[in-house]
């Protein structure tokens, strides 16, 4: 179902207390997205579609950001003075890979009640559709993010692979649930309501730690441009490597002291509402899954779901990665965190270090 811009804002009105009977809410459906194993997502603004994958092919047509389009296959092709080569095929032509989010199609039973986890009653989520708009619960918005998706008439969205924690659910006349979602960790306060099968809940066993006995850990990043790697270390051994995305120009990610142990990760969070203020249009970004922060306040290696432009400088400072990527990592760095909390913040030693290099 697509909605327009008038009616979204109407339906944007409606909070908590109007989840009732007579809710416009049940009109507010899930966007059909096309039906294969493999989809992608236009994560830019705008893209070309190419009818060869060459930066100097001809257009056979215009993509606007969120067009979601089967994904056929990953090809190598053309464009010039950029380190990624990557294109994808789809039915109606070519995309160069940075431009399009690998996503999926996973619509979920939702759960008939909410757990308690520890002390709380909720539970953490996995968005598993390529996106889901969502109704705020208790406006005005208050995060930059959603204030400029606002300003500027966008849906307020949640996209693939998003981590975020579910604190309510309710069921409206027609049986439809929803499910509040409300930002454990950096929420300014934005609580929003979305459709119960487009997030797929988090189970202990998946978050289970790799290799926990294992004491000699380190992390390598290597920020050169032509570079942009990381790589897991089990004292000499590398056990685990992936393409990354760095800070790019004057944001650069910093770098280890020369012969040093280098920096320790000092908090570890399921996921993190990250920004830099509160100012509409400035860097804010909700939903950040598997952080793990290791230098200043903010600069961390966590997982993306805005670019797929791994292998070329993109970030604030931070070092971003591939979402199974950072999923792996965040299981395998020490100390482990506590499925109740989501959050743990590390005092002394004990945590696995990340040495930052340019080669």
């Amino acid at each position: 179902m697509k909605i327009n811009r008038r009616a979204f804002l109407k339906l944007s009105a409606f909070g908590i207390g109007n989840l009732t009977l007579h809710s416009p809410l049940r009109y507010f459906g899930l966007m059909d997205f096309p039906q294969a194993e493999r989809l992608g997502r236009v994560c830019v603004g705008r893209t070309d579609l190419k009818l060869k994958p060459d930066y100097d092919s001809s257009s056979v047509g215009v993509l606007f950001e969120d067009a979601v389009l089967p994904w056929v296959k990953d090809v190598v092709g053309r464009w010039p003075w950029r380190n990624n080569q990557r294109w994808v095929e789809t039915p109606e032509g070519y995309i160069w890979a940075p431009y399009f989010q690998p996503v999926k199609y996973l619509l979920k039973t939702p759960v008939k009640s909410l757990p308690t986890i520890g002390d709380m009653t909720g539970m953490w989520v996995e968005v598993s559709i390529p996106y889901v708009d969502a109704i705020i619960d208790n406006p005005p918005v208050r995060s930059a993010w959603w204030r400029y998706r606002q300003q500027n008439g966008q849906a307020f969205r949640f996209y693939y692979t998003q981590i975020l924690w579910v604190d309510q659910l309710k069921t409206d006349s027609d049986g439809q649930v929803w499910y509040r979602i409300n930002e454990r960790y950096g929420n300014p306060g934005d609580k929003f309501w979305c459709k119960a099968e487009a997030f797929r809940p988090l189970t202990r066993e998946e978050l289970f730690p790799i290799s926990p006995d294992v004491e000699d850990k380190h992390i390598v990043v290597d920020i050169n441009r032509q570079v942009q790697t990381l790589s897991c270390f089990e004292g000499d051994t590398e056990v685990y490597f992936c393409r990354v995305s760095t800070g790019l120009g004057e944001n650069s990610t910093p770098l280890s002291a020369p012969r040093s142990p280098g920096f320790p990760i000092w908090r570890k969070l399921f996921s993190l509402h990250m920004g830099g203020s509160t100012a509409a249009g400035s860097w804010d970004v909700p939903g950040v899954g598997w952080t793990s922060l290791f230098q200043g306040d903010g600069v961390a290696i966590h997982s993306t779901y805005w670019h797929n432009n791994y292998g070329e400088p993109m970030s604030h400072g931070c070092v971003n990665v591939a979402p199974d990527d950072g999923k792996w990592i965040f299981r395998w760095v020490q100390p482990q965190v506590s499925f109740e909390t989501g959050d743990l913040t590390i005092v002394g030693e004990g945590s696995t270090r990340v040495t930052v290099k340019e080669w």
